[in-house]
């Protein structure tokens, strides 16, 4: 006899496109919620993958190329799974004047990445931003969601250096 549950599998086998149904019918599928979507499925996958925002693009009939050009013009976003930590590097004009380039270098250094990339042990992610504005403050990164002002190449080696020293979690 067949199953009565309730609980429907979404037809991808996925469930967490069930959690991203729902924050799009809460918009009602509406293409200007575009922003408010991508957030709701960064939540719940974790990053955007090129087969999510086909299926958002799909959902709020919008062409990809509008879904691709907001997820990757928007710092929040990202494209690949990100680090335990993430350092986001402003380099708009105020921090760059006051030396951004020599973070980036410094930091790229010490991680042994470029920016847009996770070390190979995913602890470290760095991002750039075009800005983050926090001018007054410049040069300036965020740092697991915290604003870090101020920052000196040897300031910002000596937290990714306390990053990288963590010891790795166990999971049973």
């Amino acid at each position: 006899m067949p199953s009565t549950t309730s609980q429907k599998q979404h037809p991808s086998g996925d469930n967490r496109f069930k959690l991203l149904d729902r924050a799009i019918t809460k918009h009602q599928g509406r293409g200007d919620a575009l922003i408010e979507v991508l957030h709701a499925a960064q939540g719940i996958f974790g990053f955007l993958e090129n087969d999510l925002l086909i299926y958002v693009a799909r959902a709020l009939k919008l062409p990809l190329s509008r879904v691709y050009g907001v997820a990757t013009f928007y710092h929040f976003f990202t494209l690949k799974p990100k680090g335990k930590h993430t350092f986001i590097l402003c380099t708009g004009t105020a921090c760059y004047v006051k030396g951004a380039a020599h973070i980036q270098r410094a930091a790229e250094e010490c991680c042994k990445v470029k920016f847009g990339q996770t070390t190979p042990d995913d602890k470290i992610s760095l991002v750039s931003a075009r800005c983050v504005g926090s001018c007054g403050l410049a040069p300036i990164a965020v740092l697991d969601n915290r604003v870090a002002g101020k920052l000196t190449p040897a300031s910002a080696v000596e937290r990714l250096k306390a990053w990288q020293q963590q010891p790795d979690e166990v999971t049973a």
